[in-house]
């Protein structure tokens, strides 16, 4: 081989063993909307199959306290990547100005809930009022709760909301020392496993006739922007993870209870089960995010809480994330 010729292999070869090395370095920070749950399972299957790896990054998956605090997390480089709820976001670039948006869709149908226990009595939605309702400082149902009352005809001013740690909601509706709790509907395996003998009763939010987005993945404008390869790998990843978990709820169970052994892996496949239900939608490709859907979420948010800056759908999502 021609010294020149050599010498271009050479170059070619450490250009490419540097990318590979790059790409091996990248540590990526991720962070849930809420705690470490069984609906989580599909990022730690990405995590357990390698497929984060394969992609080039080596993922922490970060503890959430709610979407609101992913939002933030996110928005001041705590975090490079969240699971949040697009209502919340909303909140977050009216009112606030963050620049964080959405790059995939996970819940496309409302996971907003209030549960409770069969007896406390409260039979139907109105009963609501009087009631005492916990829920995370950081969680969007009580901030779309103004929304979900006009819908389901509940004085709103006559439910008292208390905040608390997101890890006791559980504890709390058990042992009855509130009536009800904010919750997804995706946690009803979680909730149903710790209050028994006693039954579950739940009111969602999409049971009143409310239709919009629930949580996506979000990442900064200045991450989208300067490391498009990476957001675009760790979506492509993390939407892998999905398609395994949703074919094989029981496996992602299993692994989810690996990471985190206070999950059993019977409710944690249940949760998976129930986010497949969210996240599926019939003609549509899993993670595509539709404009029309982000403008309802945006009218919901306006109806529910004071939002100083108008928001227009282009500002909440960017394209071409999910392939």
């Amino acid at each position: 081989m021609r010294p020149l010729a050599r010498l271009r292999t050479l170059m070619a070869a450490a250009a490419a063993s540097c990318c590979a090395f790059s790409a091996q370095a990248a540590d990526v920070n991720f962070i849930t909307d809420f705690g470490f749950n069984g609906r989580h399972a599909y990022y730690y299957v990405a995590l357990e199959k390698g497929y984060y790896k394969a992609e080039g990054l080596n993922v922490t998956i970060l503890r959430g306290q709610g979407s609101i605090d992913a939002v933030k997390k996110v928005a001041s480089g705590a975090a490079d990547i969240g699971f949040a709820d697009a209502g919340a976001l909303v909140l977050a670039r009216g009112n606030d100005a963050i620049p964080v948006k959405l790059l995939a869709i996970i819940y496309a149908s409302p996971p907003h809930a209030i549960f409770t226990t069969a007896d406390r009595g409260i039979k139907v939605p109105k009963d609501l009022e009087g009631k005492t309702l916990a829920d995370s400082a950081f969680s969007a149902i009580p901030v779309i709760f103004k929304a979900y009352a006009q819908a389901a005809g509940v004085d709103a001013s006559k439910v008292i909301w208390i905040s608390a740690e997101s890890a006791a909601l559980p504890s709390l509706l058990a042992t009855g020392r509130v009536d009800a709790i904010g919750q997804f509907t995706v946690g009803e395996p979680l909730l149903a496993d710790t209050v028994k003998p006693k039954a579950i009763v739940r009111f969602a939010y999409k049971d009143a006739g409310l239709d919009y987005y629930g949580n996506g993945i979000v990442a900064t404008e200045a991450t989208i922007r300067d490391n498009p390869d990476m957001v675009k790998a760790f979506v492509r990843a993390t939407l892998k993870g999905m398609r395994d978990a949703f074919a094989n709820p029981a496996e992602a169970g299993a692994i989810l209870n690996k990471y985190h052994k206070q999950i059993s892996p019977q409710v944690a496949q249940g949760e998976t089960e129930l986010v497949r239900e969210l996240a599926t939608v019939p003609g549509q490709r899993m993670g595509m995010i539709d404009q029309a859907r982000i403008k309802s979420t945006i009218a919901i948010m306006e109806k529910s809480f004071p939002v100083k800056t108008a928001v227009a759908p282009q500002e909440m999502f960017v394209p071409g994330f999910v392939e």
